[in-house]
């Protein structure tokens, strides 16, 4: 008798599941005549890191298990189950075959090393007694749409997303399978040592079970986000409601910091696969029919999923190299690892207050906004100096909606290692255009709470008999800054240039490095394979809704630094400034400028090959009566 395991990992829904259509398929087809889902809790994702935190950390977890928990009631609820499992599926999985007639498993097609390491380890243990078969669900255009091979998939988002926006669509949804649809194998609910009858629990999980569980979520947090397929469809049609109009105003209000409506949220469903790609372009369309509002707002939407997109095939085209220290283009700079400033970043005490709120948020809640990722990105690596797979690492332990391809892919970017234009954000400036009054601050920094206004962004520009007025000492109620805070123009305040902050040596610690890659002491990196349990490729952060917003800059004092990591091919020079940015990349024997000023507070550094800049025309849809202000939008 013909077995079916459907091996569920990021794909944890019924809608929309290509391994559930496909096993309704080959039941009513005769191919197959039992179904048995499984979940495997695989040990090496929990392991502990050279860093002190584990590469999954509680709240992520937590997550997990509810949207695993979920899928098992749900399963049960149609005269299915979910057999939930720990240890590692190339061991799991051989023992779950039947022991007479084909074998078969069903997983999605992954496209990252760790992920395809297992699927080989699965394929040797299976040997001849079952084949595994990967199948394509991932994402909202299918790979086999794209108007070209993966490996030929451009490495810029403008020339993917016009090309792709011209020739492809995404396909149907796939049917929602019912009751006695996955009949499941006979002989009772055993399985050697597994059973259907064992419920997911907190203490099942690997490593972290015998730790305490997370409560319940922070109260100050955007959202309490709960795991799980109806909880991501509930959400789906909160937010797609016509009555509530929150995805029409959504252009005009995802760059928010507090609140659960600022954006979709849909980023940890989507992440874990609760939520399919596909069913948000679909309720979008179904949206813009029913209201008669096709706008900015219904195609953002669309805009950002398409990133998510973009870097699963970017993924798939590069390979591990977006997990080593040189990335895509193989640079040779020999990233630092000041463990002290990583520190300060993770803990939220930089002394930079944006970056302390959004760091602190992420540590309590496991989410962060994508404009608050853009620019604690940007300061770890650009500000700090400090490697950027220490952060790709902490995201990939704490963030809820940890994607390894958007993430990863963000985190190369951010550090300048895909040929593309490099970004580095004035983070003063950000903050006081998307936190303007404090509140956010304030909500995430209740030390500083006292400074009134836009004065919060800046308490090192103050005085220190001001800061005493309000209760503050610099360096004892908070941090002086880590790293020389950039001009930007403060109501108020005379000398808004600040204090220079703590050094960037290269800290000498060994340790984890993120897939195939390690930091030697003294701040060299050099590649080699990881062990188990620092492979942390923390591939960043997620898919929380968010892009670029024009506003009016002000020339300051600059500061210029020189930046190598183009591989050996010629030094940068870029000079920062709030809002004021020329960019000088020199590659003997001659000098070549580009780029300039930028409302946003983001310097635009040179691409690192000529060949490789990011397209600088607009893309106007078509039969639409706007255009994106920016294709630089997503951090996950």
């Amino acid at each position: 008798m013909a077995r079916a395991l459907l091996w569920l990992r990021c794909d944890l829904r019924l809608h929309d599941n290509v391994l559930f259509a496909e096993a309704v398929s080959r039941v009513r087809a005769g191919a197959v005549a039992e179904v048995l889902p499984v979940y495997v809790f695989d040990e090496r994702q929990f392991q502990d890191t050279s860093l002190g935190f584990h590469k999954t950390g509680p709240l992520r977890a937590k997550f997990l298990l509810e949207s695993v928990s979920d899928l098992k009631s749900h399963l049960r609820s149609i005269g299915s189950d979910l057999l939930v499992a720990s240890g590692r599926p190339e061991l799991v999985l051989p023992s779950l075959l039947a022991s007479s007639g084909k074998n078969v498993i069903l997983t999605q097609r992954e496209v990252t090393s760790e992920e395809l390491s297992v699927d080989a380890g699965v394929k040797r243990a299976c040997g001849a007694r079952a084949k595994l078969e990967l199948l394509w669900g991932a994402t909202m255009i299918h790979v086999d749409d794209l108007p070209y091979p993966p490996e030929q998939v451009p490495n810029t988002f403008t020339s993917f997303r016009k090309r792709v926006e011209e020739t492809s669509q995404p396909r149907a949804l796939l049917p929602t399978p019912t009751r006695g649809q996955l009949p499941l194998p006979k002989g009772g609910p055993e399985f050697g040592p597994h059973s259907l009858a064992l419920e997911p629990t907190w203490q099942g999980i690997p490593i972290l079970g015998s730790t305490p569980a997370p409560g319940e979520p922070d109260a100050r947090g955007v959202l309490p986000f709960r795991g799980g397929e109806r909880a991501a469809l509930a959400r789906l049609a909160y937010y797609f409601d016509a009555s509530t109009r929150h995805l029409a105003r959504y252009f005009d209000t995802r760059n928010g910091l507090l609140g659960p409506d600022y954006s979709t949220k849909f980023a940890p469903w989507l992440a874990l696969g609760c939520l399919s790609p596909r069913i948000v372009f679909h309720r979008v369309k179904e949206f813009e029919q029913k209201t008669g509002i096709a706008n900015q707002s219904t195609y953002w939407v669309l805009f950002e999923m398409l990133w998510r997109d973009f870097f699963r095939f970017y993924a798939l085209k590069h390979g591990t190299k977006i997990f080593l220290p040189g990335g895509p283009i193989d640079s040779d700079y020999r990233w630092p690892r000041d463990m002290a400033l990583f520190g300060k970043w993770v803990a939220g005490q930089t002394g930079a207050p944006f970056v302390d709120a959004c760091m602190r948020e992420l540590a309590a809640t496991g989410f962060m906004s994508n404009r608050g990722r853009q620019n604690v990105a940007s300061y770890l690596v650009h500000d700090l100096n400090v490697d950027w797979r220490l952060g790709a690492m902490y995201f990939e332990s704490v963030l809820l909606d940890y994607d390894v391809c958007s993430n990863y892919g963000n985190w190369v970017s951010i550090a300048g290692l895909t040929g593309g234009r490099v970004n580095v954000f004035n983070i003063a400036k950000q903050a006081l255009e998307y936190d303007p009054d404090g509140a956010f601050v304030r909500h995430w920094v209740p030390e500083l709470a006292r400074l009134a206004g836009s004065l919060i962004h800046g308490p090192h520009r103050m005085s220190a008999a001001d800061l005493a007025a309000h209760g503050i000492v610099l360096g004892t109620t908070y941090p002086a800054p880590a790293a020389r805070p950039r001009a930007v123009p403060v109501a108020g305040v005379r000398d808004f240039r600040g204090a220079s902050g703590g050094g960037q040596s290269g800290g000498g610690h060994s340790g984890s490095g993120g897939r195939g890659a390690a930091a030697n002491g003294g701040g060299s990196s050099s590649a080699r394979a990881p062990r188990d349990g620092e492979r942390g490729r923390g591939r960043g952060a997620a898919q929380g809704d968010g892009g670029a917003r024009g506003g009016a800059g002000a020339a300051a004092t600059s500061v210029t630094v020189t930046d190598k990591r183009s591989g050996g091919r010629g030094a940068r020079s870029v000079s920062m400034a709030a809002g004021d940015v020329s960019t000088t990349r020199t590659n003997p024997p001659t000098a070549v400028t580009s780029a300039g000023a930028d409302p946003e507070g983001i310097a635009h550094a040179g691409p690192h090959t000529a060949q490789a800049r990011w397209a600088q025309k607009r893309y106007e849809p078509p039969a639409r009566v706007f255009q994106p202000k920016s294709d630089w939008e997503r951090f996950g």
